[in-house]
């Protein structure tokens, strides 16, 4: 009698450490989501803020050198304003850049807020446009896309099909580190992405390298007509199959450890 009594309190005592620490795990996993839902959320207030502001300094530059609407061929600008759209540009990159590294815990994570406020900034700039400038006529409009390294043009539905494909891809990295732990990129998955955002962007800069000085766009007849949406299509494809292998290699590895 006295060993079986002298059991139940270890017996008791081990249930009360389980369950303590079942406890612990399950709030630790509330406060996660809840940090990530928080954080996705203000990513996305300050994407789509920035959007308008981006939005609002094309607007003042369509009224200075576009006022009766902006159309192909470019116009000729000043030096000055050349270099201050250039540093712009530049400045843009380093915010989005900024804010998926203060918003991620892990190196996947802060790529993939970056991709969610990238995203979710070029989407809602060409929304702004159209809410103040009525602009764009439609989604197969012709568009600056950027100008670093050289000049990139093409549909606004092309721009807006990469952003979507940019914040599906971080949500999938999300989704995956949710369900998997922190995971890695593999190194198959890193070079399709690579060379599918390649050929994304040779798509926008190929018909302005072959009518344009690369550099400062000195072609005042040049009016873009045909875009290779075949090569936008295929670097979409590389992409979405180093995305698709990530996904494959996590679930075979999770399985292996279980």
């Amino acid at each position: 009698m006295q060993k079986v009594t002298g059991s139940i309190p270890v017996i008791s005592t081990n249930r009360c450490v389980q369950s303590d620490f079942g406890s612990l795990l399950f709030q630790i996993y509330a406060a996660l989501m809840k940090y990530l839902r928080n954080t996705i959320i203000w990513v996305v207030i300050f994407s789509i803020a920035m959007g308008y502001l981006e939005s609002a300094v094309v607007v003042y530059l369509r009224d200075i050198y576009y006022p009766s609407g902006f159309v192909f061929p470019l116009k000729p600008i000043h030096t000055r304003d050349i270099a201050v759209e250039l540093f712009r540009e530049v400045a843009t990159l380093i915010m989005l850049v900024g804010i998926g590294i203060l918003s991620g815990r892990t190196r996947l994570h802060r790529f993939a807020f970056f991709l969610i406020a990238f995203g979710v900034w070029d989407i809602f700039y060409y929304v702004f446009l159209k809410i103040i400038l009525g602009w764009p006529a439609n989604l197969m409009t012709w568009d600056i896309l950027f100008l670093l390294p050289v000049l990139w043009v093409g549909p606004v539905l092309a721009p807006c099909l990469l952003s979507l494909s940019m914040i599906i891809f971080a949500g999938i990295i999300l989704v995956l580190e949710k369900k998997y732990g922190k995971i890695a990129l593999p190194f198959q998955s890193l070079i399709c992405l690579i060379a599918g955002s390649l050929i994304v962007i040779t798509s926008f800069c190929e018909d302005p390298l072959r009518h344009l000085s690369a550099f400062n766009g000195d072609n005042p007849t040049y009016v873009p007509s045909h875009y290779l949406w075949w090569l936008f299509i295929l670097g979409e494809i590389v992409i979405f199959f180093g995305i698709y292998r990530l996904y494959i290699l996590q679930r075979n590895q999770f399985k292996l450890k279980t």
